[in-house]
């Protein structure tokens, strides 16, 4: 059944992914096929051409991308759902382009009840089904820029399903003052559900967040964008000083307005944080460091940059005369106090001036003179042209004595590969590195299709640059005129950055060249000792007029991996603790060091250290690497227990793909119990439905019903107890239209639960309507349609098929969440949860939140103006014909109540209770708007018996 599992650089689409399929409005009305198979044959007469027209391929229910950004570390997950109605079997192939400085860490398929898991092995000569990856075969790649796709092909059985998920990691780069994060949405056609979800943690806080138009190249089957600018319609953002959560949800009409073809484009969010400190940013969390070090107000250094332009025929056309263009640009952009030459080659070198001149406005507009007349011909000689480049730079730099004031670039532009002069690329690399001598940096950009961009890309790691690719297709002045404005100030040479030998270890590079305004130095690494207060930091530079010193020694507030949105990697047994954002953080960097370092190798032995250095890294870890592969392993699960082992879990992030089910921590032994009854009878003190919220207060023999009118997208604190007992309980609302003739404007539900557990370890739940993501040591992706019971360190969930989810945390706290779905949902209806206490034994006296509040108290009524009962708890229920008003007191608050029937377990049980109105106004302490949290886990609680947010 598996036929094809690959990680390529820019293949091309196949084919039929661009064929049109049914228009945006029917396709709306068939996006519920997902849910039951058995609607196709009950569809109506005018619904038989969509259903031929649809069956020529298989149909894609769902796609959806959800990004967790810590630190400017990333972990995506995507999740794709396909369904074939063919009465025959089909091949189906999916696709996702991801950043090109990502590293994959899970992949998984789900193939009716078969589910393939995947483990980062080894990689051998023989890979059978594995995951491929390869690297820089330019020759025949037509990748986009900075980015290659994942490609994985199976058979779908007919009439069934198949549900890819696949999880990668990214460090994102500073560039120009700004983060980016590019998520892919080019899910090849129309989807009825389409979700793009990013999540941001900055703990030095947001300085600026924006939502680009959609992207996308001018290649075939790119789409149009509704607008030229802002963020793409139906973008969410919420943000505060600290986190942000940007939604982007398009409905299929407003897909079919961008492509008709589902190529949407890039999805691009920009953002930056604050910076206070000189010397940097530097977090630490259980036992590694994170410094990141971007300063600014400093006078830029003085540039000696000299321009090497590829001249020879095969630049004929659109890439000469757009280069020319972006040159003309740049050379305006020359500060007075940089010096430029410029040289022209084919297979004749041909310089401008044989020294670097001054920026003054004759030497400009005599250089553009000089660029206009270029005219293409001839072969390419790249080896003689970077020779006289470097030997411009050296003379200057010797006749002027300013080395230490001054940064030496050569920026190197072509098309093509070396044709004239010395054409072996390991002797010209060796010749580049022997001339520059570490003293220049070599800026490459390959304009083309045909250029050699391994060769430009070694010219750049051995010669403190960087290299961009540029596509003759695409709009190559501004792509040039970008990377130019990357490098255009620098700040700071020769940094060095020190710590005390004794207390870190492993700490990555920590001399860097040049720092260039917009950009960002990173360096992690781990603290010998983790009880340690203070880190002693410094950082020793030069720029234009002085060598630059800074000290400091940086209070280390050690965090425990409980505060880590992200949570383990890898199950525990092994030895070692929880990894976290930042170790994963520093073994990404780790990685990234040792595969540049194996690439300028040219030393057998140093290559095969290096090679057997990085494999350890990225299996302990879960990269896949050149030296890594993704063997897929066969698992399955059954209704009552756990039969197969999923293998060891390889990703982490915000929604981790289906994993081990039965890990190294995990105690799905005989002790377990069979999941609960779904008609079992429960605490009456629950949130359900629009949500209408019950108190019971058994003391009293009295039931309190009130309701909460929230917005969409509000999180709600149900059960604050963090301090305490260390359990938090929030529930985010999802909006839905309110029903014909009623007298609310739109109606809300719990779309999720979010269960946070500090004691005695950390772990959180994120439940669902589908599903029950778990992590609680391992990470595990539980779905709500098959009946499972998982227990791990006093933390036991049973789930009971479509359902409900009971949650028992030490034996003496127990909630159960009810699954209501529809299966012909009215358009006021929405698939939500219910949420019940059966067991509070375990919260304690200070637990708070709309419910918590409650537990352990006591309530009494009176009437007013006399007719009390000497039996309070017998007290008659008032009349039709009674005027008086029933009071209700607890926790001190006097509250108005009228009796009201209210229907909880599903519609199955009636109860009486007295209704406090005005969204509790006076029965809850505080406002509404004091129970609503900033993110799904937010531990904090107005009321002072919480701890500061904490992730």
């Amino acid at each position: 059944m598996l036929l094809l599992l690959g990680l390529c650089l820019g293949l091309p689409f196949c084919a039929g992914s661009e064929d049109r399929l049914a228009p945006a409005l029917e396709l709306e009305e068939a996006r519920r096929w997902d849910d039951t198979l058995e609607q196709v044959g009950r569809r109506v007469p005018r619904q038989v051409r969509l259903l031929q027209r649809l069956k020529t391929k298989p149909l894609m229910t769902e796609f959806s991308v959800k990004s967790t950004i810590v630190s400017r570390y990333a972990f995506t997950t995507v999740s794709c759902r396909m369904l074939n109605r063919a009465s025959e079997d089909q091949e189906v192939e999916f696709q996702m382009q991801i950043p090109a400085a990502a590293f994959i860490t899970n992949f998984t398929m789900l193939i009716g009840d078969k589910v393939y898991h995947g483990k980062i092995t080894e990689k051998e000569k023989k890979n059978g089904d594995r995951v491929k990856e390869e690297r820089n075969k330019t020759t025949e790649d037509n990748r986009e820029k900075g980015t290659e796709t994942f490609r994985a092909s199976l058979v779908i059985p007919s009439k069934d399903k198949a549900v890819f998920l696949l999880s990668y990691e990214e460090l994102l780069q500073r560039r120009l003052g700004k983060y980016e994060h590019i998520i892919s949405v080019r899910p090849q056609q129309l989807v009825g559900r389409l979700t793009v979800e990013v999540n941001i943690l900055e703990k030095s806080g947001i300085a600026s967040l924006e939502v680009l138009p959609l992207r996308n190249s001018r290649q075939k089957g790119t789409g149009r964008g509704e607008d030229d600018s802002g963020a793409p319609a139906s973008t969410v953002i919420n943000q505060n000083e600290t986190s942000a959560k940007v939604i982007f949800k398009p409905s299929v009409i407003q897909q079919a307005r961008i492509a008709q073809n589902g190529v949407l484009g890039d999805f691009i969010i920009r953002y930056d944080v604050n910076r206070e400190q000189s010397i940097g940013d530097i977090q630490v969390l259980n036992g590694y460091f994170v410094h990141y070090f971007a300063p600014k107000d400093l006078p830029p250094l003085p540039k000696n940059v000299v321009f090497v332009l590829d001249s020879s025929a095969s630049m004929v056309g659109t890439k000469l005369r757009q280069t020319k263009d972006a040159l003309f640009t740049i050379l305006h952009d020359l500060r007075p106090q940089d010096r430029f030459s410029i040289i022209g080659f084919s297979n004749r070198i041909k310089v401008w001036k044989d020294h670097l001149v001054s920026v003054t406005p004759d030497n400009i507009r005599d250089g553009k003179v000089y660029i206009h007349h270029m005219s293409p011909a001839g072969g390419t000689d790249i080896n003689g042209a970077l020779q006289r480049g470097i030997r411009l730079l050296n003379n200057y730099v010797a006749r002027n004595d300013i080395e230490d004031r001054s940064v030496s670039l050569i920026i190197f532009l072509t098309d093509g590969k070396p044709t004239v002069g010395e054409t072996h690329t390991i002797k010209i690399l060796n010749n580049t590195k022997e001339a520059a001598r570490s003293k220049i940096c070599i800026f490459t950009i390959g304009i083309g299709n045909d250029v050699d961009f391994k060769l430009l890309e070694k010219l750049s790691l051995e010669n403190c640059g960087l290299t961009r690719r540029v596509h003759e297709e695409e709009d190559a002045r501004s792509q040039l005129i970008g990377f130019y404005d990357e490098i255009r100030t620098p700040l700071l040479s020769d940094i060095r950055i020190d710590y005390p030998p004794s207390l870190v270890e492993h700490v990555t590079k920590t001399l860097f060249p040049n720092y260039f305004n917009g950009s960002e130095i990173i360096i992690a690494g781990k603290l010998v000792n983790r009880k340690m207060d203070q880190l002693h930091v410094e950082v020793i530079a030069s720029n234009s007029k002085k060598f630059v010193i800074l000290k400091t020694d940086v209070p280390v507030e050690p965090q425990k991996v409980g505060n880590d949105v992200t949570g383990s990697s890898r199950p525990k047994g092994d030895g070692k603790e929880d990894p976290n954002h930042i170790e994963r953080l520093w073994s990404y960097l780790t990685m990234k060091e040792l595969l540049s370092s194996w690439l300028q190798s040219d030393n057998e032995q140093e290559k095969e250290r290096l090679r057997q250095k990085a494999q350890a890294l990225a299996v302990n870890y879960h990269f896949l690497t050149p030296f890594t592969s993704m063997k897929l392993k066969k698992s399955a699960i059954q209704t009552e227990r756990l039969e197969d082992n999923y293998g060891i879990s390889a990703a982490i992030g915000p929604e981790t793909v289906m994993q081990s089910l039965r890990g190294a921590d995990m105690q799905p032994g005989p002790a377990l119990k069979r999941p609960y009854n779904p008609r079992i009878k429960i605490s009456k003190t629950s949130a359900d439905g629009d949500p209408h919220f019950v108190v019971d207060f058994p003391l009293s023999h009295l039931t309190v019903c009130f309701n909460i009118d929230g917005q969409p997208g509000d999180i709600l604190r149900l059960v604050s107890d963090h301090r305490d007992s260390g359990v938090t309980v929030n529930g985010e609302l999802i909006g839905a239209p309110a029903p014909p003739n009623g007298r609310k404007k739109q109606r809300t539900y719990f779309r999720t639960i979010t269960i946070l557990v500090n004691k005695p370890e950390r772990s959180y739940l994120e439940i669902t309507p589908n599903r029950v993501i778990l992590d609680g040591g391992d990470r595990l992706v539980l779905p709500c349609n098959q009946s499972v019971v998982v227990g791990s360190r006093g933390l036991e969930v049973s789930v009971s098929a479509n359902a409900n989810v009971t949650v028992t945390i030490q034996g003496t706290i127990a909630f159960v969440i009810l699954i209501h779905l529809y299966k012909k949902p009215a358009p006021y209806q929405r698939n939500h949860l219910g949420f019940y206490i059966s067991n509070s034994k375990g919260l304690s006296s200070n637990c708070h939140g709309l419910l918590g509040q409650f537990l352990n108290q006591d309530a009494k009524l009176t009437e007013e103006p006399a007719r009390l009962s000497k039996n309070l708890t017998d007290l008659p229920l008032p009349q039709a014909d009674e005027r008086s008003e029933t009071v209700l007191k607890v926790k001190g608050h006097r509250v108005p109540v009228v009796w009201k029937q209210r229907k909880i377990y599903n519609g199955e049980e009636d109860i009486d209770c007295w209704f406090a109105k005005n969204n509790a106004a006076k029965l809850i302490d505080g406002e509404y708007k004091d129970y609503l949290a900033s993110h799904p886990f937010d531990t904090e609680t107005t009321f002072g018996l919480g701890i500061p947010r904490g992730l």
